[in-house]
């Protein structure tokens, strides 16, 4: 299902959960023969570019996020030229100039959104109750990395469906022989991961068990399905039996602020197969 392309494409997103470790230390879970690939849960899509899959249905309720998707896969160059115009403005004044502002054409907002992500507080993406990103200034100021790749960026994505949308509408569309990758947000306490309460905003205890329902039926018509989740007692619950393989991984937490408070910390991978 990969080609050589997918081997060296990574993210130019950085997002809290992403996947990196998951695929540098852990990439035996992935099935190597499948359909489909399906990520209703896309974030910064670790697992999908290093998948490279030949189709793809990906997904995220962040429309922002979607959007600067679809504009990389339609107009990377422009993207480009735009976030190098931010990078020569780059400065505490330009950040939050930016931050407030409201650029109307879609490659525009692309460039912004990464632009911010890529200049923010620890690489954060969070709002306020009115839909408006908030984080303030990192201490980072590299706006375009030497390996930037947006061309093959854009290359990928044209073989993938993308829409902002409830995981519910992406996973009722997987069939038997496909494979679903979720990695939802953790709306659990483990590892005193601080940042579930921000979580709790997003994706409540209700969709978690929204979020089992539909794995169990996806599993049902044949679907391959691996699942990232917190490691914790009431995650385990949800998925009791047969059906599901569950193994703890361990990995290095990157949510704090300070790298000497950044420890082990666990989690679960749920397979059917």
């Amino acid at each position: 299902m990969s080609t050589q392309e997918s081997l060296t494409l990574k993210p130019f997103l950085k997002w809290a959960g992403g996947k990196r470790w998951l695929i540098a230390y852990h990439a035996c879970l992935f099935p190597t023969h499948y359909r489909n690939y399906f990520e209703p849960f896309l974030g910064s899509g670790a697992v999908f570019f290093h998948l490279s899959p030949r189709r793809a249905y990906l997904s995220d309720t962040n429309t922002e996020l979607i959007k600067t998707y679809q504009a990389i896969r339609d107009d990377w160059e422009l993207v480009w030229k735009r976030l190098n115009w931010h990078r020569r403005r780059h400065s505490k004044e330009h950040y939050y100039a930016t931050r407030a502002s409201r650029p109307r054409t879609p490659t525009s907002r692309a460039a912004k959104l990464i632009y911010l992500n890529r200049t923010c507080f620890n690489g954060l993406y969070r709002v306020n109750q009115e839909g408006i990103f908030n984080v303030p200034k990192g201490t980072k100021d590299s706006v375009v990395f030497p390996d930037d790749d947006f061309a093959a960026v854009s290359r990928v994505l044209r073989k993938a469906r993308l829409a902002s949308c409830d995981f519910e509408n992406t996973l009722s569309k997987a069939k038997a022989g496909d494979f679903i990758y979720v990695d939802p947000p953790y709306t659990v306490k483990h590892n005193q991961n601080n940042f579930v309460k921000y979580n709790e905003r997003l994706f409540r205890w209700d969709d978690q068990k929204r979020l089992a329902a539909a794995l169990r039926a996806a599993s049902k018509r044949g679907a391959l399905v691996l699942l990232s989740n917190a490691e914790s007692p009431d995650i385990r619950k949800l998925y009791l039996g047969k059906d599901w393989r569950l193994q703890v991984l361990v990995r290095n937490s990157l949510l704090a602020s300070s790298s000497t408070n950044r420890k082990k910390t666990t989690e679960l991978a749920i397979v059917n197969y």
